[in-house]
């Protein structure tokens, strides 16, 4: 299989995906037993929930150093010391300092939720390929509801993706209000390109969460979460109700890689250029949270 490519807005360069658990991958999503695999235990939320408590056991912070040497992570971004976390789910979802991730100070414009690589399209009914030609959202199925669907069709969409390596607490991308957020319930693909090149539907049938976003000049944006293999857990830490502002932390993924998607009712929105542009060529745009994703159309 072809890596794992994409543009690293803060760095200019087109680079190649470290991928973490990269041969379990691509056996259990490109090899006929592992795909016997998957349908029995992989995707089921039991085999991620035996695996979550394997990460959040005191033997499993011994893995921590490590993780962060093969990955070349910061220490000095993050709030607490790597010595300082009693497992590796603690570190996994680890909280940064303030001035790491800085946020947009542009009023009229929209941030990232999440560090990850995005794809973004204008009008989500015309997206033409997603990781390959062909491969369109199912709206409706995505966010559960029809009628909801039919008002964001032709509105902005955003997916974040979130590595294993990434920062995995996701935040509001503008500021506003938010309501309750509902669960979806269902399985837990991976949400790797390796596995999304093959059936972009684990994104619809996967754990997922929603939440509507009132906001003051961008209408109602859709805030939802998806889960993957290895993360059982969606963490809200907002407070439903209370207003929010633009780049506020709205929760966390434990263990794994996951996804975030955003969208906006059209005609709001305008993608920046670098984003629009990469995502026409199905080349990921790796920006971290608080980076520019759009402003105001």
């Amino acid at each position: 299989m072809e890596p794992i490519r994409y543009f690293n807005r803060h760095t200019g360069t087109l680079e190649t995906e470290q991928v973490y658990g990269e041969g379990f991958l691509r056996w259990t999503y490109g090899n006929p037993l592992g795909g016997l695999a998957l349908g029995a235990f992989v995707k089921r939320p039991f085999f991620s929930a035996w695996y979550g408590r394997r990460m959040s056991t005191p033997e499993s912070a011994a893995r921590i150093d490590p993780f962060i040497a093969d990955y070349k992570l910061d220490p000095a971004d993050f709030a607490d010391t790597p010595e300082s976390f009693r497992s590796f789910n603690e570190f996994f979802y680890r909280k940064l300092k303030p001035d790491a991730r800085p946020i947009d100070s542009d009023p009229a414009s929209v941030v990232f939720p999440a560090d990850g690589r995005h794809l973004g399209f204008e009008r989500a009914s015309e997206i033409g390929g997603v990781f390959i030609k062909g491969q369109k959202f199912d709206l409706p199925t995505l966010v559960g509801d029809a009628e909801l669907a039919e008002k964001y069709q032709n509105g902005a969409l955003i997916l974040s993706r979130l590595c294993p390596v990434d920062y995995h607490r996701f935040h509001f991308p503008v500021g506003g209000v938010p309501g309750e957020t509902r669960c979806i319930p269902g399985p837990l693909f991976s949400v790797s390109p390796i596995a999304l090149r093959r059936k972009l539907a684990y994104l619809w049938t996967n754990k997922r969460t929603i939440t509507q976003l009132v906001t003051e000049n961008f209408g109602t944006v859709l805030l939802m979460e998806i889960g993957a293999t290895c993360v059982g857990t969606i963490g809200q830490t907002y407070r439903p109700g209370h207003p929010v502002e633009k780049g506020d932390e709205k929760g966390y993924f434990a263990f794994g890689g996951s996804s975030t998607l955003t969208l906006f009712e059209p005609g709001v929105l305008r993608l920046e250029d670098d984003l629009r542009e990469n995502s026409a060529k199905q080349i990921e745009l790796y920006a971290r949270v608080g980076s520019r994703m759009g402003r105001m159309a």
